[in-house]
């Protein structure tokens, strides 16, 4: 998955303006305690943060971004 990709399909799930803060305040225990934003800047692959978001907003994520 492509950065592009990952930030498109963020703000489908949250909106445009939402996602961004979804990226850079909700600590997520699937990426070791960090945020999106941090598992990003420490090189973490785009797909695994995707996966950490779906797991954690499982509810949120439709099926078919999964």
């Amino acid at each position: 998955m492509r950065r592009t990709d990952f930030w498109e399909r963020l703000r489908e799930v949250f909106g445009p303006a939402y996602a961004s803060s979804v990226a850079a305040d909700q600590v997520l225990p699937q990426l070791g305690g960090r945020t999106i934003d941090s598992a990003l800047a420490d090189g973490e692959e785009v797909h695994l943060i995707w996966r950490a978001v779906c797991d954690h907003y499982s509810e949120r994520v439709p099926a078919r971004l999964r």
